[in-house]
């Protein structure tokens, strides 16, 4: 991997981490109108998987040990 995938991968957890605070600022704000349960639920259940999927994201690309260097 070069700087240019590294920075593209850095976009898209980006991406995701405006997409996970997005849908925890609209589950407190429809919370706080007092809007339907399922409708609070639902964003709080998009904010945990896209946490999730971020985390996934962020170990496999920066954590993750090239093929080539995985073996002794």
């Amino acid at each position: 991997m070069n700087e240019g995938h590294f920075k593209e991968i850095d976009v898209a957890l980006m991406y995701i981490e405006e997409a996970r605070e997005r849908a925890e600022r609209a589950a407190r704000d429809l919370r706080r109108a007092d809007a339907d349960g399922h409708l609070v639920e639902a964003l709080e259940e998009a904010r945990e998987q896209l946490s999730a999927t971020q985390r996934r994201l962020l170990q496999r690309t920066h954590f993750a040990a090239p093929s080539g260097q995985a073996t002794l």
